[in-house]
């Protein structure tokens, strides 16, 4: 029944969409709107490496919870989705370059990025996470309790996750990678302590590596709230996303895609 509600939902969107787009209205109202209505494609930039979030299976296809959420916009846009993956750290300068129509990455709001960029959501609530072979590390209660000399960290260039480590852990020794498969691999490898990443992407490093003697401290060490990040000075396109994300709320569509990438393994069969 969700299904079918979210169906007639979409089709008056886009409708609605179709319309406007014939009246021109979208040209001064929305710049990125309209540029994408006449270029007939929703350019989403993507890392492409996040699991649970975004990922690329063994066909090169980038898939995962966000991606069904880019695919709904493009729909209720009535365009193509063009997914673009680019390393973390280059997201947001491709977004402000005009290079990408909004960024959809396992991206945190912070007052920071929201100085320079719009955002709608959040669509997920995360948090910080350690995942480690060391027992000590997976014991500790506080971030702070890491802050020695003789520790390694590895994170994400450009995520909250090096902001955490260089606040909180400035004694320890900190490396940043483009890629969450690098820095798992160099826990595995014993070439570090412990990545610091949000809790999802531990619990599917779990998941992918059960054989590994990896741990990790699900329970969050911040709070994380993820958005779509969007062009500054869009106000009509800032506010048409985070209408449409409620409708994926309120329809329970949104529930229903955390509980398929979330909740429910099954896609790991799909990871190279």
């Amino acid at each position: 029944m969700k299904r079918v509600k979210l169906f007639f939902v979409l089709l008056l969107v886009w409708v609605f969409t179709t319309a406007c787009a014939h009246m021109m209205g979208f040209e001064k109202s929305s710049p990125t709107i309209h540029k994408i209505l006449k270029r007939g494609e929703l350019v989403v930039g993507t890392a492409g490496n996040m699991p649970p979030l975004n990922m690329t299976d063994k066909k090169g296809e980038i898939i995962g919870l966000e991606v069904d959420m880019a695919h709904y916009f493009a729909a209720a846009m009535g365009v193509e989705l063009n997914l673009v993956k680019k390393p973390f750290s280059e997201l947001l300068p491709a977004l402000e370059a005009g290079e990408v129509d909004m960024v959809i990455s396992g991206m945190t709001i912070t007052p920071e990025r929201n100085l320079n960029v719009a955002f709608a959501g959040p669509y997920l609530i995360s948090g910080k996470a350690f995942l480690t072979k060391d027992k000590f590390i997976a014991s500790v209660k506080e971030a702070s309790d890491l802050n020695r000399y003789d520790k390694r960290f590895v994170a994400l260039e450009g995520s909250t996750s090096e902001t955490l480590v260089k606040d909180l852990m400035p004694m320890a020794q900190l490396i940043t990678t483009k890629n969450y498969d690098d820095a798992v691999e160099m826990v595995l490898q014993d070439k570090v302590n412990a990545l610091v990443a949000d809790y999802q992407i531990c619990l599917v490093s779990l998941l992918r590596h059960p054989d590994q003697d990896l741990v990790s401290v699900i329970t969050p060490f911040t709070y994380e709230p993820l958005g779509i990040a969007l062009p500054a000075g869009d106000p009509h396109l800032t506010n048409w996303v985070n209408n449409f994300l409620n409708t994926l709320k309120e329809s329970g569509e949104l529930d229903e895609l955390r509980a398929r990438w979330i909740e429910d393994g099954s896609w790991l069969n799909e990871l190279p």
